[in-house]
């Protein structure tokens, strides 16, 4: 894991969130996402600076939409909003499994 991966790691496991578990490196459809959540059907990725070249963008854009086929929401976060901002993307990773764990 890279060291964005440990931090954001560290605020998802050992159901921080609501009581809910998340996977790391999970397999999904062809795909292995970052972190899982399956109670709430959510997808949290770290997006390093390669993930904003045109080809990168694209595929991402392709996955993202073959997860939400499933009924499968993705968060992405770029590897500095996760180091500088950690508090706030905890927070919306928060309200977003909050959402997602009433329907």
């Amino acid at each position: 894991m890279t060291e964005v991966e440990i931090l954001l790691w560290s605020r998802l496991r050992k159901r921080q969130i609501l009581g809910v578990r998340f996977y790391r490196q999970k397999p999904l459809l062809n795909y292995i996402v970052d972190f899982y959540a399956h109670e709430a059907k959510l997808v949290v990725e770290c997006d390093g600076s390669q993930h904003f070249e045109e080809e990168h963008e694209n595929n991402d854009k392709e996955r993202d939409s073959c997860l939400n086929e499933f009924g499968i929401l993705v968060l992405r976060f770029n590897n500095l909003q996760i180091l500088k901002e950690i508090d706030s993307v905890m927070q919306i990773i928060w309200d977003c499994v909050k959402e997602r764990l009433r329907k």
